[in-house]
């Protein structure tokens, strides 16, 4: 099992460049009040228009909120550990990455109402969309690949467990996860986004906050819906993984792809987070902490999902994989 400790020095780490980034989002409008119009432009539509409005004070708190929620998690995370090469990878995404979307944010908003008499003529470069998206994300993969360490040291002294199968008989293992959590958050993205929806299309309350939260909650329901919950299942044909209440979207590996399966302790601060974690060849599904069901590949790479009755499914894998080997 893989043990974690406490990463002080990243702690730290995050915790200076969180401030930075913060000073650096409240500091740099103040110097520049006298130069920036009253409300200031927060949203450009067509031909990189201004549209929409806010006051100074809502306009500058916009990227400093995206930046709070981030933040301290990064911190806690590191102080809590950080013991897998994904769950390393990813906090050094989100703290270089992150932080450079937030300095982006306000440094587009502070540039386009730089020296304009009102918002309405506030002029948002053409290339400013993509470089807040592209630099970010550069920056973030670059820097989850830099600060992602050594490969994960697989269990050496593990024998895999093996189920011993009669002559022609065949066995199915099924077992099914949810989470409470996800799914009560989905139901209240649900509501809030049907409640704002309804307030814009009637005009009760509109304006930047509400068309920007919009689309955040969106995702936060189609995330939460096939993250709620999960359901494995092993027959002769390989391991079927099924998303969310229905089933659906499905992954399937066939058995001429498995090398091994074994299990493994695992929590979500070790591998970065709830949800899918880490890159492809080196991922966990992580809808609960605890025992894990790990899927070794023939290329090298694993799969980890958060599943009960872990062991029975790892031992009927072998068993089928070793029934498909040559002697």
């Amino acid at each position: 099992m893989t043990t974690r400790a406490p990463d002080p020095g990243k702690a730290l780490v995050a915790a200076v460049w969180g401030a930075v980034v913060t000073a650096v989002l409240i500091a740099a409008p103040l110097m520049l009040r006298d130069r920036l119009p009253e409300p200031l432009a927060v949203h450009w539509g067509p031909g990189s228009a201004a549209d929409r409005a806010a006051s100074f004070g809502i306009a500058v708190a916009m990227p400093v909120a995206l930046w709070a929620v981030l933040w301290p998690a990064l911190v806690v995370t590191a102080a809590r550990g950080l013991s897998r090469r994904s769950a390393r990878a990813s906090w050094w995404a989100g703290l270089t990455g992150g932080g450079l979307l937030a300095l982006g944010l306000g440094g587009l908003t502070l540039l386009a109402n730089l020296d304009v008499a009102t918002w309405t003529e506030a002029a948002l470069p053409l290339w400013a969309p993509l470089a807040l998206v592209a630099v970010p994300t550069a920056v973030g993969v670059l820097g989850g690949y830099l600060g992602r360490g050594a490969p994960d040291e697989r269990p050496a002294d593990q024998e895999p467990p093996v189920l011993r199968l009669g002559p022609g008989r065949r066995a199915v293992w099924v077992s099914r996860i949810s989470n409470p959590w996800p799914l009560a958050i989905t139901v209240v993205a649900a509501l809030g986004l049907f409640a704002l929806g309804a307030f814009e299309i009637t005009g009760i309350a509109t304006g930047p906050v509400v068309t920007g939260v919009l689309p955040a909650l969106g995702v936060v329901l189609v995330v939460g819906l096939f993250a709620s919950s999960l359901t494995a299942r092993v027959t002769g044909d390989g391991l079927v993984l099924g998303f969310g209440p229905l089933g659906w979207p499905k992954r399937r590996i066939g058995l001429a792809k498995i090398d091994k399966a074994w299990t493994e302790e695992r929590s979500p601060s070790q591998v970065g987070g709830w949800g899918v974690r880490g890159l492809p060849g080196a991922a966990t599904i992580m809808l609960r902490g605890g025992e894990c069901l790990v899927v070794g590949y023939r290329s090298g790479g694993q799969l980890a999902i958060s599943i009960d009755d872990a062991e029975r499914g790892a031992s009927l894998i072998n068993a089928l994989v070793s029934e498909r080997t040559p002697a």
